[in-house]
């Protein structure tokens, strides 16, 4: 396996690294199976099937999102212990599975497992993975490298939602799930076989491709890059930047899930119909793809903490502008603001990891962030609900959910790459 690595870094003038990124990608883009997006063309089915109530069903995807998420940091310790490509091909083969259960589904029990298994090995894995990944593989190109890697996750949002509803309107709902199943049995496994490598240093490669100082009697010299410099989970949960950087992923989470929940009870209430919405979530989408290819080139020139409290900044300008949208033209800034500030955050909290605590123990400290991340995303839409019930309406919400960027902003600002001494 190692000579085929090898055969082409040699016939081909461009770095293999490029080639893990293309995994990554791909990784994302076949999470989708998993993803909110992708599991809510299946809602519906559910429902007329078995004449569940709505409420039962998001109650059952609610608790198995957040189990999924809470186990999610055993995940990383595996990725750590048994490398990326294992845990990619157990991932991918544990997913194609998951559909193929979800596809026999006929009790709320076995909805339950379904959900999770789809979250577990979809949402949470498959995301996981390819960001623990493509950081081992570049250093100084970090920023760049997980700007395209992302491109799997926008084809993803984009391609999957209508693909499974084709599927299901032309061969039903079970055997969409049997196609989702088999795809990534076909397509991503084989592939993570033959060209997944798990760092660059597996077939004589550094990272960035950087060239080996030698010698003058030709002997090579080890030296290393004074970022690339590793933690432990254990030593890096000793640090201030941890503690607040988890805060800091939680927060987006909790935000955009609890808003994109809740966007078209929101702009109801500003006397804007559910089309508007829908237009919305496309605009901030759209947005979001240009600024997050541009922010992983911003983020090599420009202190990643610096970024990412200035993110904060557009989190607040954008709630702000929520609580004031009540016309079609309001309605497009507040997703044109939404979508640069998705496209700044994607990156920022995929790289504030390798690049303060390095590769070698990324899957136990990523993992940890995931289940914050997800947990977070699971209890977002919970307090826009019981504020609308309260009050009946949001601008309460709205004015305590302004708490949440200005806490991220000072404690990004006050949140430096650490010193290991």
């Amino acid at each position: 396996m190692k000579n085929l690595q090898q055969y082409i870094q040699s016939r081909f003038s461009f770095f293999y690294g490029w080639i893990i990124v293309f995994l990554g990608g791909l990784g994302l883009f076949f999470s989708g199976p998993g993803q909110t997006y992708g599991i809510s063309v299946f809602i519906d089915s559910y429902i007329e099937e078995f004449d569940w109530s709505r409420s039962l069903v998001s109650g059952i995807y609610s608790g198995a999102t957040l189990l999924s998420g809470s186990l999610l940091f055993l995940m990383g310790r595996a990725v750590d212990r048994f490398g990326q490509r294992t845990m990619s091909l157990i991932i991918g083969i544990s997913l194609a599975i998951a559909c193929f259960w979800n596809s026999f589904v006929f009790t709320p029990v076995m909805l339950f497992i379904g959900f999770f298994l789809l979250r577990f090995f979809g949402q949470g894995s498959m995301t996981l993975v390819p960001n623990t990944l493509v950081p081992q593989w570049f250093i100084e190109k970090r920023g760049r490298a997980l700007s395209f890697m992302a491109i799997g996750g926008f084809l993803s949002s984009a391609l999957i939602p209508p693909v499974n509803a084709w599927l299901i309107s032309t061969f039903s709902w079970e055997n969409a799930f049997r196609i989702l199943g088999f795809s990534i049995l076909i397509l991503f496994v084989p592939l993570v076989f033959f060209f997944m490598k798990n760092k660059p240093e597996d077939i004589g490669l550094k990272p960035d491709n950087a060239v080996r100082k030698q010698n003058a009697d030709g002997t090579e010299v080890e030296e290393e890059n004074e970022y690339d410099v590793s933690w432990t989970l254990k030593e890096a949960m000793r640090t201030r930047q941890f503690w607040l950087i988890l805060v800091c992923v939680s927060i987006p989470a909790l935000v955009n899930t609890g808003i994109t929940f809740h966007l078209v009870s929101i702009f109801e209430e500003g006397g804007l119909g559910r089309g508007t919405a829908a237009f919305i979530l496309s605009l901030m989408a759209i947005v979001g793809f240009p600024i997050t290819m541009v922010s992983g080139f911003i983020l090599e020139r420009v202190k990643v903490h610096v970024v990412l409290s200035v993110s904060y900044i557009g989190q607040l300008a954008f709630v702000i502008l929520l609580l004031f949208t009540n016309s079609y033209w309001m309605a497009i800034l507040f997703g044109v603001v939404w979508g640069i500030v998705n496209g700044l955050e994607r990156i920022t909290l995929s790289i504030i990891w390798p690049d303060y605590f390095g590769r070698k123990y990324l899957g136990s400290i990523k993992g940890i962030a995931m289940t914050t991340m997800v947990i977070g995303s699971a209890f977002g839409p919970l307090p826009y609900g019981f504020a609308y019930d309260l009050f009946g309406g949001y601008s309460e919400i709205l004015l305590l959910t302004m708490i949440f960027p200005i806490i991220g902003f000072i404690f990004a600002l006050i949140s430096p790459r650490p010193s290991k001494v």
